[in-house]
């Protein structure tokens, strides 16, 4: 019965942590913005192939989302593919070359943008390794390849139902790990 109490609650905190590293894909953060309102956005792009370096990333716009600028990417090179010019040049494609990324590490490209309305906005990111595979974040959320994405509003009140998740799945941990703890202490004590 004492086994079952301990394997529980450790059971528990393995499946927590298996969930946060199934989360290793590429992002666009913030993932829940203001509508119609510029702010400072990274497509981060974890290297998760074993023994080859992410050499380059694509990020296809969604329409509608405008990027306005870009942050510098130390070690990395910039193509822009847009439509338009001056003020109504919308950026359709970028892709950053020549940076690399060894694995378990990430990379992150920052840019000024502006979604223009309230939905949400799919992004494809193509992530290419050293030895040529190439890795399509294009999918469905439930897929191993999802597709960044960012869910635009127009207030903010209330928080997102991203951030309570995040902060449920810590409290949860929080709450298994102490109650092992518990479990643990109340056992030596009933031994002494």
């Amino acid at each position: 019965m004492k086994r079952r109490l301990i394997i529980y609650p450790l059971v528990t905190v393995a499946m927590l942590v298996a969930a946060a590293t199934a989360s290793a894909h590429a992002h666009v953060s913030p993932p829940v913005a203001l509508a119609k309102e510029s702010q400072v956005y990274t497509l981060a792009v974890p290297t998760e192939k074993e023994d080859s370096d992410t050499t380059q990333v694509e990020l296809t716009v969604p329409d509608g989302f405008g990027i306005d600028s870009f942050l510098p990417s130390p070690g990395w090179k910039r193509s822009v593919q847009s439509t338009g010019e001056g003020e109504d040049t919308v950026i359709n494609k970028v892709t950053w070359s020549g940076g690399k990324v060894p694995t378990e590490e990430a990379t992150g490209f920052s840019f000024l943008a502006s979604p223009s309305s309230s939905k949400t906005y799919t992004f494809q990111v193509r992530q290419t390794y050293a030895d040529g595979s190439v890795v399509d974040w294009s999918g469905p959320e439930s897929s191993d390849t999802p597709a960044p994405t960012v869910v635009a509003k127009s207030t903010l009140g209330g928080g997102s139902s991203s951030t309570l998740a995040v902060i449920a799945l810590v409290v949860g941990a929080i709450g298994v790990v102490l109650g092992a703890i518990a479990l643990l202490a109340g056992g030596r004590r009933a031994l002494a």
